[in-house]
């Protein structure tokens, strides 16, 4: 009676074991490129990372785990002569442009998605040929602009300034959103006396706010890591340069100090990644939903 009961059991057990490697093969098989592409992005990060806390000796050798833990590294970059101006400046610029942008872009963005007016295609088309049109095309007669009219080279301004007349990707991404907003809700909102205007800020914002987030973690990643604008305006003024430029002056002077240099990358970085880590949601969200209605 024994044996015959014990049978099945093994039977079974060896049944479910099989079931098992054969899952997780399957698992393996289906995600096996995108944990290689995971360790693809990921290994860099912690290559920086392990050599930002290594010693200056061991940071010039092959050796990849660190035999002393440095963390003094990050208070020695921290203290570092401009870096807390570098990150103010950062912050403001990226701060005063993320702010500017969304606040010109919506309007503009609303307009050429739900108004109808002569020239609208044109005006689209418009827009659209500003995203493709390269930024050094222009670098000349805006340099010229702002330094001899304007006296504002060795500041940020020249940046800050135009985002406040709004940004063609922003406006582009913006107006494909709010295409898919149902018009009634536009049309009910305009029949309970409601202008324009206020249609905009009761309505149509509250219901944009993942193309709003979108747009918004975009020109701040953009303000953040933007070297290009800093370098032909603020290079002239050490107090105006933002963390892009002043992280190549750093790796300047301390081009055999590769520890220290990793540090200073890593705290550059750390705010964007962390940014996008709790908004990383309304970012996906909103990138997904402007392309359901063209």
């Amino acid at each position: 009676m024994t044996l015959t009961i014990s049978l099945p059991l093994t039977a079974r057990t060896a049944a479910a074991r099989v079931a098992r490697r054969r899952a997780v093969l399957h698992w393996v098989a289906v995600h096996s490129l995108a944990v290689a592409a995971a360790l693809f992005f990921l290994l860099p990060f912690v290559f920086v990372f392990l050599t930002s806390v290594m010693t200056d000796r061991q940071a010039l050798t092959s050796e990849l785990w660190p035999t002393q833990w440095q963390w003094g590294n990050y208070l020695k970059v921290w203290q570092t002569p401009g870096f807390l101006g570098w990150w103010r400046n950062t912050l403001v610029y990226a701060g005063l442009g993320t702010l500017l942008t969304v606040v010109s872009s919506v309007p503009v963005a609303y307009a050429l998605a739900k108004f109808r007016f002569r020239g609208r295609n044109l005006a689209l088309m418009a827009v659209i040929s500003m995203m493709m049109l390269p930024p050094q095309v222009t670098v000349v007669p805006m340099y010229l602009f702002w330094a001899k009219q304007l006296h504002l080279t060795g500041t940020l301004w020249p940046l800050i300034i135009p985002m406040a007349f709004g940004d063609a990707f922003s406006i582009f991404l913006l107006r494909q959103f709010l295409l898919t907003i149902p018009k009634e809700y536009i049309e009910a909102a305009r029949i309970d006396g409601c202008g324009d205007l206020r249609t905009l800020l009761r309505v149509v914002l509250p219901m944009a706010r993942p193309a709003i987030a979108a747009v918004a973690l975009f020109q701040f990643f953009y303000c953040w890591n933007d070297y290009f604008g800093p370098q032909i305006y603020a290079s002239e003024n050490e107090g105006a340069w933002t963390l892009s430029y002043g992280l190549e002056s750093f790796k300047g002077a301390h081009h055999t100090n590769w520890n220290l240099t990793m540090a200073a990358t890593l705290l550059v970085m750390a705010p964007v990644i962390v940014l996008f880590f709790f908004a990383q949601k309304a970012f996906i969200e909103g990138v997904t939903l402007t392309g359901v209605k063209g």
